[in-house]
């Protein structure tokens, strides 16, 4: 571990700094300079392209070289914008003098460095800092959604899938308010926490991704003042819209969904609904960790031995579920983290308070703790190992589930008080195979019913669990 790791306040950047190496550089403050740069250029070659007389279409030279320092953005280069940000003291101001002392490298060939000195100022031309933030804080969240958070969560409910229909038929004793209840399977029990998944990723996915890129007070006050009679609106839909990677011909853009209406800034409610769909997500799986811990408990699952591995500084005999926990908290963290962004940042005192800009800082530390969590429950998955003798005899010491399709035969049949006759026979006592089946002989129903209660038993009685398992 680094010194920087090991002093680290957040153990996002300390303890668990390896495990979020993928998140790092698309939500890190690296990574929002970084997309700030994308968007200025994009912009900036955009307004080239659009028949402005003192700004003629780039060449195809500069247009590569101005791409080239969004592809070949690094490090050194975050650093540099960072020292200039020292005289500036605006980080939007400062990667616009950066991307200036870039077009006039004295490295550069003469011909292109002078075509982008006659360009410069139209770096940020008629942009507010919110145009460059909002814009490049959703290209941030669509990067971190497609390559983390959501392959993150298909690993997770990929892997519940397959054990669903592994254990598809192994019967297992429901419990409803702690107390024993009609029959499931382990698989029908996974298999429903999948297709919970399934729908929370959807709305993950569905959330567009809206930016804004009208000016101070979102009226293109600035654009107009330049250029009266351009379609300024329509100029900022199709940057905004535009394929960040375009056919031959195509125009470049960024690959969001505009937002025509907006104050200064862009309302947040996109990224509202985005936090509260992965915070409904993160719900889910805090309910499955409590689950997988309480079968833990029961002994329905084991878990595999790592040599070396210690559950506890002075009992030898333990091996805690800490995978499970370790993920609930982290899916807690990340919660209260979602909810605090979704529930700030759709206000904005007037046209614009700053309250928003140190909070949106945290959106890679919220998504981050989700991040760790989906690892932790997959490690703790993976561990785990089916104790069927435990599942078999919390079965065979449950008969009193049997009570339910006894009843129900005895009222498809027209007996009378059948729901109270097992009522007494079954409520605060303990009972016996034996004491059904003594029950059942004296029953006024048709033989054939009689021997198919017979012939139940508390891991027979699983209805449709089997094949609704296997279905998903």
């Amino acid at each position: 571990m680094t010194d920087h790791a090991i002093s680290a306040l957040s153990p996002l950047d300390g303890r668990y700094a390896a495990k979020l190496a993928l998140l790092r550089p698309l939500m890190s403050e690296q990574g929002f300079m970084h997309r700030r740069v994308q968007v200025e250029v994009t912009w900036f070659i955009a307004l080239s392209d659009s028949g402005m007389p003192s700004l003629p279409p780039f060449s195809s030279a500069a247009r590569a070289y101005l791409c080239g320092l969004v592809s070949g953005f690094s490090a050194a280069d975050a650093i540099a914008i960072k020292d200039i940000e020292k005289t500036t003291n605006h980080d939007v101001k400062a990667v616009e003098y950066w991307l200036k002392a870039q077009c006039q490298q004295d490295s550069l060939n003469p011909a292109l460095k002078h075509e982008l000195a006659g360009a410069l100022e139209f770096i940020h031309f008629a942009c507010t800092s919110e145009d460059i933030n909002n814009t490049s804080h959703a290209l941030q969240l669509k990067a971190a959604r497609s390559q983390v958070l959501l392959p993150g969560i298909e690993a997770v409910a990929n892997t519940l899938r397959d054990m669903a229909h592994r254990y598809a038929d192994d019967a297992m004793l429901s419990r409803t308010h702690g107390q024993t209840a009609s029959p499931t399977t382990v698989g029908k029990e996974l298999a429903n926490v999948y297709m919970r998944l399934q729908t929370a990723t959807q709305r993950i996915a569905q959330v567009p991704m809206l930016a804004k890129m009208n000016g101070a007070v979102g009226n293109f006050n600035a654009h107009v003042s330049a250029r009266p009679d351009f379609d300024w609106e329509g100029f900022a839909r199709q940057v905004i819209e535009a394929s960040d990677t375009p056919a031959a011909g195509k125009p470049l853009g960024l690959g969001l969904t505009f937002q025509p209406y907006s104050i200064q800034i862009e309302p947040h409610d996109y990224m509202a609904e985005l936090f509260d769909a992965v915070a409904r997500c993160n719900t889910i799986l805090i309910d499955l960790s409590r689950d997988i811990w309480g079968y833990v408990s029961l002994g329905y699952f084991k878990q595999r031995l790592k040599a070396g591995e210690i559950g506890s500084s002075t009992m030898p005999h333990k091996v805690n579920p800490i995978d499970f926990e370790n993920a609930e908290g982290n899916l807690g963290l990340s919660n209260a983290l979602l909810r605090h962004l979704s529930e700030k940042l759709p206000i904005s005192r007037w046209q614009r308070d700053l309250s928003d800009s140190t909070v949106l800082r945290n959106m890679g530390v919220a998504i981050g703790y989700a991040v760790l969590a989906h690892q932790s429950l997959l490690q703790g998955l993976h561990k785990l190992e089916l104790n069927a003798a435990a599942l078999h005899a919390d079965l065979d010491n449950a008969w009193e589930v049997l009570a339910e399709p006894i009843q129900t035969v005895m009222r498809q049949h027209g007996v009378s008080g059948a729901y109270e006759q097992l009522k007494e026979v079954t409520r605060g006592h303990k009972v016996t195979k034996e004491d059904l089946h003594r029950l059942i002989h004296t029953l006024s129903i048709p033989a054939e019913e009689k021997n198919r209660l017979l012939a139940l038993t508390p891991a027979s009685y699983i209805g449709l669990a089997s094949s609704l398992a296997k279905r998903v």
